[in-house]
């Protein structure tokens, strides 16, 4: 019996395989702390050292986006638009959801995410100012 087309299953067999060429797709998760993310960041990247092509956006005021079947489905059916080879993503939350200069500014930390302030993203750890 085939079950169809599984988003969730399809990303992650996608990026265990690890890099298998360009176009790449990026995925990364924000929230207002390292238990929810409000934020989904995913990009296209057309070759190494190349700029984004395309990036879009999810968020979500309540809830966990790395857990809403809708977004990720979402996510999936806009990689295979773009015929991407490689997926890379992160299933840690890798910081606040609001844009340095575009949401508050830049040089200061968030003042929504008390959380990140002298965090460090990608180990989740307090560093000493």
């Amino acid at each position: 019996m085939k079950l169809g087309w599984q988003p969730r299953k399809w990303l992650e067999k996608k990026s265990k395989r690890g890099n298998r060429g360009y176009p790449m797709g990026t995925i990364a998760y924000y929230g207002p702390d390292n238990r929810r993310a409000s934020k989904a960041a995913v990009s296209i990247i057309p070759a190494l050292h190349a700029d984004p092509a395309d990036l879009r956006r999810w968020f979500a005021e309540t809830g966990d986006l790395r857990m809403d079947e809708t977004v990720i489905a979402e996510i999936a059916a806009f990689l295979r638009e773009n015929e991407v080879k490689s997926v890379v993503m992160v299933d840690a939350i890798i910081g606040c959801p609001h844009e340095e200069g575009i949401d508050y500014p830049s040089g200061e930390a968030c003042p929504e995410c008390s959380y990140w302030k002298g965090r460090n993203r990608w180990t989740g750890k307090l560093e000493s100012s």
